[in-house]
């Protein structure tokens, strides 16, 4: 499937390296013969398909000990593809029929999926690469004109073949070449090709087994040395993985988005397949999770991420049960120890007996055979969930250093779920807060028929400040209020609060528009220099059909009048938002006809970034105008028309008032 190989050395980019490719199956047996390989080794696609590996790449005979992980004691026609634990490379002079013995570099890569392909074989002319530094950095380059599977089967193996390759990305590479008839190039500076054949074989492994130390290919002067500890690199890779988890994970402080971003971390590179389960608590963003869990606790599977098929797991495993785990079992241990839990392989017998303890779902073909990993995700030492990692026949099973990097990976997890749930909780505070304080508006009040609506914000920190009310006053007149409290969050809710208290007390003192504002200033200034807002403050008098009015940095109010149907925004001083101090407020009076209808509203329905709010206000005043059979249509109106728009953020108060004036009959 490749095509070529660019090599670089430190200098940078020395030049592109022609590649044969091979890929073995299962049986050993080759599935995939580029025209690469068939010109390096002067065996054309028809013979090689479906014959041993082994016959057709000889490095895989003599050398497969290397290569297949398995002492040069045994004879290369027993070795089994699936023995294939890590990356292997090394230089051979291979014959080829009728032509010049070829002197080939050769990489071997494992492979892991729900396919058939198991093994990926990189051959490459070894004195065309003797310029250039091999095995610093890879480039693929994917030919149009290469022997390929159709679209959509190419998208699904490149994943399998190239490092960190999702099928976003495989589908781009695969329209480019296919349909465009343009080659890709795609430089990594993460994955390292292999300079010797026990290159990432852990030391205790390479003793075990007996390796020589193999011939070194051209440049590997310039890798690691002889002395070098190999276990050295492994760990330098885990660490790799772990800061690469780290920067994935985290980018949100919403709960639903901070579980997948967690367990799709470790698949595939880690595991196969990753379960999250939750403690209900932490789940619902209630407060921290009380004790440690027992048999009763209740948990949640909140995602699962595999790389078998779509769907294959959904009847075993789905997403969104709700279960306790039985005592007998692997993840009970796991989460009442809080310890991680690794067992190699989990054999018939072993399958058999955990799958036994749960009633509603047969786990045998998702367990048996494989290697299972089950780490605590905690913070402040409590457990709020676990992860269950498995890695299916035929890859490396986890060994201890998985069980601590699986561990740190579940740390380091925790601590960011624990972010998100402490958010949780504070917004769902904050909700309940704001929905508390927020008033139950008397829809028609003398002389006046009144509508409302709220909507949350829809950024981090959705609840906000905004608020409106209607206050009775003497005289069958009515106050009304809107305001919003600059901020978002718990702390703007209860700032809400207490400002819409305060216009409440102070409306009872009968003040007008202009006093009141100061009076609400100067308590604002008394509360903190955090205190800002702004408000806008009106008194309708239904008996004189009119209206005083009085604002404090916010955006003005919208009349619709009766007798035309037009619209216009009140001329109406700005003022200063409240807790700015020093700054006077003014009352504006106008005389209104019975059936106008006034509309308040905050900012976040008219303010968009990177539009003029000019163009919001009009906005507002065109839908206002438009016809409705009710005042509930009439705002619904309006928020379909402003505040639908994919780039409103803030949340959104919307006030309307019909002023019908005393004795004129009103339509609810």
């Amino acid at each position: 499937m490749g095509r070529s190989t660019a090599f670089a050395g430190g200098a940078g980019m020395c030049g592109r390296l022609p590649l044969g490719v091979v890929i073995a199956d299962a049986d050993g047996l080759v599935a995939h013969w580029s025209s690469g390989a068939g010109r390096l080794l002067g065996v054309e696609r028809h013979e090689a398909i479906g014959s041993p590996l082994s016959e057709r790449v000889p490095v895989l005979g003599d050398g497969a000990d290397q290569v297949l992980g398995r002492p040069a004691a045994v004879p290369a026609s027993r070795l089994a593809v699936q023995d294939v634990a890590y990356p292997r490379s090394g230089r051979a002079g291979l014959p080829r029929p009728g032509l010049v013995s070829a002197d080939l570099l050769w990489w071997a890569y494992p492979l892991a999926g729900p396919g058939t392909d198991r093994l990926l074989v990189l051959l490459a002319d070894a004195s065309a690469a003797a310029t250039g530094r091999a095995g610093d950095r890879i480039a693929c380059g994917f030919a149009r004109h290469a022997t390929l599977p159709d679209a959509d089967a190419l998208a699904r193996r490149l994943p399998d073949i190239l490092p960190r390759m999702g099928p976003a990305r495989s589908a781009r590479v695969v329209e480019q070449v296919l349909e465009w008839g343009y080659p890709v190039l795609e430089v990594s500076h993460h994955d390292r090709v292999p300079l010797r054949a026990d290159w990432g074989v852990p030391e205790y492994v390479r003793r075990r087994a007996g390796w020589a130390r193999p011939v070194e290919a051209p440049g590997a002067a310039d890798g690691p040395g002889p002395g070098t500890d190999l276990e050295h690199a492994e760990v330098r890779e885990r660490l790799e993985f772990l800061n690469e988890v780290s920067g994935r994970i985290g980018s949100s402080l919403d709960l639903e988005v901070t579980i997948r971003e967690v367990t799709s971390a470790a698949v595939p590179r880690f595991a196969d397949f990753a379960g999250t389960h939750l403690r209900a608590q932490v789940l619902a963003g209630d407060a921290f999770p009380d004790g440690p869990p027992d048999v009763t606790t209740v948990w949640h599977r909140v995602w699962v991420e595999h790389d078998d098929e779509p769907g294959r797991w959904d009847d075993t495993v789905p997403v969104g049960e709700a279960l306790a785990f039985p005592e007998q079992t692997p993840f009970f241990q796991c989460m009442v120890t809080g310890e991680p839990v690794l067992i190699p392989h989990i054999d018939d017998a072993l399958g058999d007996r955990i799958s036994a303890q749960f009633e509603k779902r047969d786990l045998r073909p998702l367990i048996n055979g494989r290697s299972i990993l089950v780490v605590p995700l905690k913070a402040r030492r409590v457990v709020l969930g676990f992860m269950v990692l498995l890695r299916r026949p035929g890859r490396q099973r986890f060994t201890g250093m998985d069980r601590t990097t699986g561990a740190e990976l579940a740390a380091r997890a925790g601590l960011v779920l624990d972010n998100a749930r402490m958010y949780t909780y504070q917004e769902n505070i904050a909700e309940t807060l704001q929905d508390r304080m927020l008033p139950h508006v008397d829809p028609h009040p003398p002389g006046c028929d009144i509508a409302t609506r709220y909507l949350p914000g829809t950024r981090l920190g959705r609840v906000g400040g905004d608020w409106f009310d209607t206050i009775g006053l003497p005289g069958s007149r009515l106050a009304l209020v809107v305001g919003d409290v600059m901020g978002h969050g718990l702390h703007s809710a209860v700032k809400m609060g207490q400002l819409r208290t305060a216009v409440q007390t102070l409306a009872a003192l009968d003040l007008p528009p202009a006093q009141l504002l100061r009076h609400l200033d100067d308590l604002a200034q008394r509360l903190g220099e955090h205190y800002l807002a702004t408000c806008l403050y009106a008194v309708y008098d239904p008996r004189a059909s009119r209206l005083h009015l009085a604002n404090a940095g916010h955006i003005p109010p919208v009349l619709v009048r009766a007798a035309d149907g037009g619209s216009e925004l009140f001329d109406l001083p700005t003022g200063a938002p409240i807790g700015v101090g020093g700054v006077p407020f003014e009352t504006v009076t106008r005389d209104v006809a019975p059936g106008d209808r006034l509309v308040m509203c905050t900012d976040g329905l008219v303010e968009v970034r990177g539009q003029d709010i000019g163009d919001g206000l009009a906005a507002l005043c065109e839908s206002a105008a438009h016809p409705a059979a009710s005042m509930a249509d009439a705002c619904d109106t309006i928020i379909r028309a402003l505040a639908s728009a994919g780039a409103r953020k803030d949340d959104v108060a919307l006030l309307m008032a019909r002023l019908n004036g005393i004795g004129t009959a009103a339509d609810g």
